[in-house]
């Protein structure tokens, strides 16, 4: 990684923010096209850093490769290379393999990724002027936002105020060692709030999981590895990269329809498509280990020393809850609003639909040569696009649209 600060008059064709795997996957392909850019961030930061230790990916091994343009180092392929235990389906795929694959693919396709940070991004004479926190400027005919999730984790509205100390977002966390002992209430029913209970209850934590719906409606587990299934239940409850049944692979297969469709049905799609669905394999990691609070509301969080109160409501009463720590495992929400480094001039010009860009075919917005790829892309391509599954679609559409401008 080339984190060395070059000329402060520095320009370049395309610049893309963001080293995860959409970043990474289009600087491949535009490294292949031998296209005039430069690429920003910290490598699978988000993966590596911002992701619980000992997690397992939702998506299954088929689904969780970065993109080269020919296909060479799929996941399937770093893991036979290095003796990992791997399956198309069926074998959850971990965390550490996914990040250090991530990593052996930066290296090999984008070894001169430039680990800085940008802090603004305007419009300019030439196209767009990037300002770094290392002081540097660029300016670049065009930019890439891959900035993935990290600047949308979202918290329910009543946890402000409560002591930031006392609350977090899972996303805060890598290790989980330090709730040891420690009381922690664990909100949310969806995949990253079962695998943070189940992880904290393994590091010697008392978890409990507190959710609004009345039972955890985990993910179907796959056929056993090594058995095909029938042609009918193929064709009844087809699989994808980015879930089973139809309603998932047609969002998967045809994101181009997808675009083509109504904006409040694209909208509700997204929204509630893909809802909160607890992996298949962590059934038996929480069941009898975890304590759970489920068909339960939060009504009020207060401060009691240093700890927690939290008054519950639920079908057999009220209860209270006291904790040492609350974890809000209550998702993502894709806001241009919270891109920090986007200047308030260019975020106005951009149109958008509930607070993220409406996008051409070619992921660009209606600001000419600004693209966005990601999470910021769902509300135009579906829910193809807020899963790494989607980084290959990304990278082929925008690299035919920059070669062409080129």
């Amino acid at each position: 990684m080339n984190a060395a600060r070059r000329s402060d008059t520095d320009s370049t064709g395309i610049a893309i923010i963001g080293a995860g795997p959409y970043g990474l996957s289009l600087a491949a392909h535009l490294k292949a096209r031998r296209l005039d850019f430069r690429i920003f961030g910290d490598p699978m930061a988000m993966w590596r850093s911002r992701m619980p230790k000992g997690m397992r990916l939702k998506s299954e091994g088929f689904a969780s490769s970065l993109y080269d343009p020919g296909g060479i180092l799929t996941l399937a392929r770093y893991c036979a290379d290095n003796d990992l235990p791997y399956a198309d389906v069926g074998l959850p795929v971990p965390l550490e393999t996914f990040t250090q694959y991530g990593l052996e693919f930066q290296r090999r396709f984008v070894p001169d990724v430039e680990n800085r940070t940008v802090s603004d991004l305007r419009s300019n004479a030439d196209g767009f002027k990037l300002t770094f926190e290392d002081g540097g400027v660029l300016s670049a005919r065009r930019v890439v936002v891959a900035v993935g999730i990290g600047h949308f984790a979202w918290l329910p509205p009543m946890l402000e105020g409560v002591p930031p100390a006392l609350v977090t977002h899972s996303s805060d966390h890598h290790g989980l060692e330090k709730f040891a002992d420690r009381d922690v209430a664990v909100i949310g029913a969806g995949a990253s709030a079962v695998d943070i209970a189940a992880l904290l209850q393994q590091a010697g934590a008392r978890p409990t999981l507190v959710a609004r719906t009345d039972q955890l409606r985990f993910q179907d587990p796959p056929p056993p590895r090594g058995q095909s299934r029938p042609l009918a239940a193929r064709l009844r409850w087809p699989i994808s990269g980015i879930g089973n049944g139809w309603k998932s692979y047609l969002c998967a297969e045809l994101p181009l329809v997808f675009r083509a469709m109504p904006e409040p049905f694209r909208l509700t799609v997204v929204r509630t498509h893909l809802g909160p669905a607890p992996c298949w394999f962590t059934r038996d990691e929480i069941n009898g280990r975890v304590a759970l609070r489920l068909g339960r509301s939060v009504d009020q969080i207060q401060a009691d020393q240093d700890r927690l109160r939290l008054s519950l409501s639920g079908p057999d009463g009220a209860e209270e809850l006291l904790v040492d720590h609350l974890i809000a495992a209550t998702g993502y929400r894709a806001d241009l609003r919270r891109v920090p480094f986007l200047s308030p001039e260019l975020r106005g010009a951009i149109a958008k639909t509930a607070e993220t860009p409406i996008l051409s075919s070619r992921f660009e917005s209606s600001v000419a040569g600004l693209f966005f790829v990601g999470a910021l892309s769902a509300n135009t391509f579906g829910p193809l696009t807020r899963f790494a599954f989607g980084a290959g679609f990304a990278a082929e559409r925008v690299t035919e649209r920059l070669a062409r401008a080129h």
